[in-house]
């Protein structure tokens, strides 16, 4: 366990804060949340915004609770109308989730992890691994050596990862973590650009851990479907049985797929749906994995910049600075996940 640290910190009060006093009005947000248009809020459109948990997964009874607790849903019917929903503070909400101390088990991830370098220098298993992952993607050396580290991952009974997406989509208010060192941009979020995941298994697992990918070879994608009747196939405590592809642990053995599509230019396009992925429940024993994200910016021109710069910085560093620099000092500090 040495070098591990939570994989998850829950959000501080002044994060909270900071949430509740956020310039939008009741109308706006429920019009964000009401994803069919029908003016009132059924339990899986809330329950498919899962940042509201702020760090915890909400379940179906949880929701339930809450609206109980802060006088939110009068016949108590679950569903929200506009009426209902104006009349709610969302400052009740904060105080409510304040109020009640998550547990692991309640948490969108429970694990341990650490980051690995893999650059020159790293030790030869780190740059055999590195150079395994090369000829698997078959990328440019220059893209997969400007990635983020090696992230090896302990799930102790009773660990999981709910379903999500590695990567998610830039839009003009957010930026690439690993980009943003030489963008000279200031944007209110960040996110990592993970073109692609290669996730190794490290052990075999004694019960439960499977990697479930719900959505797979489904035909079309529809996100409000990943909820219905009480079921939210994304739950990888309760529901992985009903996941399309489940993958088991087996020591030695690897699995890695692509976070976007291409844009028809042989560059990165949209985020792919379908690699909506989660890690089961371990019930017996304990899980390790390592995952080798690629990190690639959706904008070629700050891809290359990137590139360009980092080179600039080894050529003009000599031996003591590596292009890996700036990911290491980038990811030397992370705590929060996607």
């Amino acid at each position: 366990m040495k070098g591990l640290q939570r994989s998850q910190i829950l959000p501080t009060e002044e994060y909270e804060e900071a949430m509740g006093t956020m310039q939008i009005s009741p109308l706006d947000l429920f019009q964000l949340l009401d994803q069919n248009h029908d003016g009132r809020l059924q339990l899986r459109e809330v329950l498919a915004q899962n940042r509201l948990g702020n760090g915890r997964w909400m379940t179906p009874e949880n929701i339930q609770e809450m609206y109980s607790a802060i006088k939110a849903d009068p016949d108590g019917d679950g569903v929200l109308s506009l009426q209902e929903f104006s009349n709610m503070d969302l400052r009740d909400f904060h105080k409510y989730m304040r109020s009640h101390k998550a547990e692991s088990s309640q948490l969108v991830r429970n694990s341990y992890h650490t980051w690995l370098y893999q650059g020159e220098g790293a030790h030869h298993v780190m740059r055999a691994i590195r150079q395994r992952v090369l000829r698997l993607t078959r990328l440019s050396p220059e893209i997969v050596e400007l990635s983020e580290p090696l992230q090896v991952v302990r799930y102790g009974e009773g660990g999981h990862y709910h379903a999500h997406v590695d990567s998610g989509p830039v839009y003009p208010e957010t930026i690439c973590s690993h980009t943003k060192l030489v963008a000279n941009e200031s944007v209110p979020f960040e996110t990592s650009c993970r073109y692609m995941t290669v996730l190794f298994y490290l052990n075999n697992v004694t019960g439960g851990g499977e990697t479930v990918f719900p959505v797979a070879d489904n035909r079309t994608y529809d996100e409000m479907s990943l909820i219905q009747d009480d079921v939210d196939l994304r739950d990888t405590r309760r529901h992985c049985d009903k996941g399309n592809l489940r993958v088991k642990p087996r020591q030695g053995t690897a699995v890695f797929w692509y976070n976007y599509l291409p844009d028809g230019q042989g560059w990165v396009g949209d985020v792919d749906d379908y690699s909506l992925h989660g890690g089961c429940l371990v019930t017996r024993g304990s899980k390790w994995i390592a995952n080798n994200w690629i990190n690639v910016d959706p904008s070629r021109a700050r891809q290359a910049l990137f590139q360009q710069e980092m080179a600039r910085l080894a050529r003009e560093g000599g031996a003591d600075s590596q292009p890996e620099w700036a990911l290491d000092r980038a990811y030397r500090d992370t705590r929060v996940e996607l």
